[in-house]
C-alpha cells in the first residue's frame, strides 16, 4: 500500500522535492545567508517529519551539560497559539507555548527556554539576557538553514531510517536523504532492545558515514509509571501491570515503542489515538471516561505520555479527569555501551574555546 502510495504521489513528491533542493543551494552557494554565532549552538533535528525522539535526546542534552554550562532551549513551540518569541516560564500552558517547551521548562526549571518559529531572531533574543547562555540548544531545526550550528545532531528512526524513505507527500522526508552530509552526529533512534551485533553493523553500513560523522544507536527507557496528581504514588511495569487492563492515550506522531512496551506487560490495552500535539477539550475527556468505564474488570488504568500530560494541564481540563486513574509514563534515552563516547563528543564540543575550533566563525550582526 504504501509503495502505491508513493507511485501515485509521486509528481507532487519531486516537485516539493525539487523546491527544497533548489532551497539548500541557495545557502550552500552563499545566495541565501546563513548566519553563525560564537556561542556553542547545538541542533537537534531529522530529515523527516515527527517521530524521530527529538524531545527525550533535547532533555538528555540537557541533564548531561546543565551542570558545567549555562544551558538555553530554543523550541518553534509547534501548534501554539502564540506568535514570535516568547520565553517560557513554568505558568505557561502548552497552548501558550507548545508542549514539549513546556515539558523542557517543567523538567528543568533553571534553564532557560523560548520559543520561536525565526530561530535566527531567538538566539538574539536569547543572547540578550544576563548572563548569556553558553550553551544554546535548537529543537527541531535541521531545515532552519539561516542558522549555522557549531554541531548538528540529526535523528533517524530505526524502523524507518532516512536512507528508505522518500519526499512528502509520497513519504516522510523535508527534504533529500543527501542532505544528511549537514549532519555531524547521526544517531539511530528507538534502537529495539533485543537487536544482535550482526544487526548494528548492518545499520551503520546502510548509512554510509561521511569521514567527519559520527554514528550512534539510542534505546528507548521507560521509566516508572505515576499518577498524574501525586508523583509520589507510582507503579513498577514489570512487576505490576499485567494485574490491568490499561487504556493509553497518545496526542504524539509515533506511538509505536510505547505501545509495543505496554503491551509487553499489560493484561489488555485499548489505544485511544489522537494526532501529534492534539489539544484535549472537555469533551474529549468525557468520551474517553465514558469508554473507559466499559473496559471490563475492575483493576485498569489510563496511562498518557509526558509530552501529551502537558496539554492536559489546563484547570478545566484537570477537573475534568478528576477520579480518574492516569497515570504519566516518563522515558528517557539510553545509548548503552555508547555512552561514555557519546558524552565525550557532546562536552568535547562544548568545551572547545570558540576563538579556535574550527566550526566557529566570526558572529554575523
Amino acid at each position: 500500500m504504501n509503495q502505491v502510495k508513493r507511485i501515485l504521489l509521486f509528481p507532487i513528491s519531486l516537485l516539493y522535492g525539487l523546491i527544497t533542493a533548489l532551497r539548500n543551494l541557495c545557502y550552500d552557494w552563499g545566495i541565501l545567508k546563513s548566519y553563525n554565532f560564537r556561542e556553542h549552538v547545538i541542533s537537534v533535528g531529522n530529515l523527516a517529519v515527527g517521530g524521530t525522539g527529538k524531545s527525550p535526546h533535547i532533555e538528555y542534552l540537557n541533564q548531561l551539560l546543565k551542570d558545567q554550562f549555562s544551558v538555553a532551549n530554543l523550541s518553534r513551540g509547534y501548534s501554539r497559539k502564540t506568535r514570535g518569541y516568547m520565553e517560557v516560564f513554568a505558568e505557561n500552558t502548552a497552548e501558550e507555548v507548545g508542549d514539549e517547551p513546556k515539558q523542557f521548562k517543567t523538567k528543568f526549571p533553571d534553564i532557560s527556554v523560548a520559543v520561536d518559529a525565526d530561530r535566527l531572531r531567538g538566539i538574539k533574543q536569547l543572547l540578550k539576557k544576563k548572563p548569556k547562555p553558553e550553551i544554546i540548544l535548537l529543537d527541531d531545526a535541521f531545515q532552519h538553514r539561516r542558522v549555522k550550528p557549531g554541531l548538528n545532531i540529526l535523528l533517524t528512526d530505526f524502523r524507518n531510517l532516512f536512507v528508505n524513505d522518500s519526499m512528502l507527500p509520497g513519504g516522510f522526508l523535508r527534504e533529500y536523504p543527501s542532505n544528511y552530509r549537514r549532519a555531524d552526529i547521526i544517531i539511530i533512534t528507538k534502537t529495539p532492545e533485543r537487536i544482535t551485533h550482526l544487526d548494528l553493523k548492518v545499520y551503520s553500513k546502510e548509512i554510509n558515514l561521511l569521514p567527519h560523522q559520527k554514528l550512534f544507536f539510542s534505546w528507548i527507557k521507560f521509566s516508572t509509571l505515576h499518577y498524574f496528581s501525586d508523583s509520589g504514588f507510582t507503579m513498577d511495569i514489570p512487576q505490576q501491570l499485567f494485574k490491568f487492563n490499561v487504556m493509553v492515550i497518545t496526542g504524539i506522531a509515533n506511538p509505536y515503542s510505547l505501545i509495543t512496551y505496554i503491551k509487553e506487560y499489560a493484561n489488555s490495552i485499548v489505544h485511544k489515538k489522537f494526532g501529534d500535539h492534539h489539544h484535549f477539550t472537555i469533551d474529549e475527556i468525557e468520551q474517553l471516561r465514558k469508554e473507559f468505564n466499559t473496559i471490563a474488570g475492575e483493576n485498569k488504568i489510563i496511562i498518557t505520555t509526558e509530552k501529551d500530560f502537558m496539554r492536559l494541564q489546563k484547570p478545566e481540563l484537570l477537573e475534568a479527569l478528576t477520579g480518574l486513574p492516569l497515570f504519566i509514563l516518563p522515558i528517557e534515552i539510553d545509548f548503552k555501551n555508547k555512552t561514555d563516547e557519546f558524552n565525550d563528543s557532546i562536552l568535547r564540543f562544548a568545551r572547545a574555546n570558540p576563538i579556535h575550533h574550527r566550526k566557529y566563525y566570526p558572529a554575523d550582526q
